[in-house]
């Protein structure tokens, strides 16, 4: 029997809880995750989402850090994010799969970081199979403001290092990514002055030539509010649009709304939401029109902590 396995799955949950992050995060710069991130408030101590191709299942600190998530396709085939913490600073990062109830070595692997602040600071990342087999090696460079300026790959292929260099211009940020001095990507950041309104465009090459264009724009609490997808036009030399989608929000600050452009063809999402009863409503069912799926999410918090009585 040949088992599909809904690959999509955990990018699907990511984004409907991760619409609201800019997409230069997406990179390979460190990220620890937090409660925020999955467009969850207060005090979360898990949280379940359940949907109609799976479940995840999301377990934080009470920091609010993501310290654990399970992503289950059945009861028997499933697997397991574990990340470990000290202090919001990642230290290891293990994904473990299992098939048929059994704990699968050979595809399980661990990332284990160690932090360098002698001269600066360099963040060396350690990715090795559950059999002992070394797989990859990255340094992490950050400069005195703590911006990433530099990531080195090491492996038995050799070195690559991917330099980043932030320039500043008449209000506009750019921050460009060079592979071996060979252009990967460009993300360039303005403010729409008078609207609270900032603007993002990331622009990808291949081999150096331009090759695809993403425009987002946020509002100043970091909500998407529009992006429009372009490919770059050889002959024109110029970048075309090829898809659009505009956001609309609740005063909760959750997506009810989104139109898509394509060609000539709309079509446009509504979300509908239930709240669990608590005094901070989140959402604990979401509805998806007219597709008429559903996602539907349980929610544990932790206990308020009581103020200790000082002693006389």
């Amino acid at each position: 029997m040949v088992r599909k396995y809904a690959t999509s799955f955990v990018f699907s949950l990511f984004y409907v809880f991760t619409i609201l992050l800019p997409m230069s995060v997406l990179g390979q710069e460190l990220k620890v995750f937090r409660v925020q991130d999955f467009n969850l408030n207060g005090a979360v101590k898990s949280c379940m989402v359940i949907t109609n191709y799976g479940k995840e299942e999301y377990q934080f600190n009470r920091e609010g850090i993501l310290t654990k998530a399970i992503t289950r396709y059945n009861d028997e085939d499933y697997d397991i994010t574990l990340y470990k913490i000290k202090d919001t600073l990642l230290l290891e990062k293990r994904l473990e799969n299992y098939r048929d109830g059994k704990f699968v070595r050979n595809t399980s692997i661990a990332n284990l970081y160690e932090v360098d602040t002698t001269q600066g600071k360099i963040v060396t990342e350690k990715i090795i199979s559950y059999n002992k087999e070394f797989l990859d090696q990255y340094e992490y460079e950050y400069d005195v403001e703590g911006k990433l300026v530099s990531i080195k790959r090491i492996n038995d292929k050799g070195i690559d290092e991917t330099a980043i260099i932030y320039e500043k211009n008449n209000g506009e940020y750019t921050e460009t990514h060079y592979l071996d001095d060979v252009i990967l990507k460009s993300i360039r950041t303005s403010v729409m002055e008078g609207e609270n309104k900032k603007n993002v465009l990331i622009k990808d090459y291949l081999e150096g030539m331009p090759y695809k264009a993403y425009e987002q724009i946020f509002t100043d609490t970091g909500k998407v509010l529009s992006e429009v997808q372009f490919t770059f036009n050889k002959s024109k030399n110029t970048f075309e649009p090829i898809e659009s989608k505009n956001y609309e929000y609740n005063l909760e600050g959750d997506l009810i709304a989104e139109k898509i452009k394509k060609g000539k063809s709309v079509t446009e999402k509504n979300y509908h939401y239930q709240y669990d009863g608590s005094e901070i409503k989140n959402w604990i069912r979401q509805i998806v029109t007219p597709d008429n799926t559903y996602t539907s999410r349980r929610i544990q918090y932790y206990p308020k902590e009581e103020p200790q009585e000082s002693k006389m």
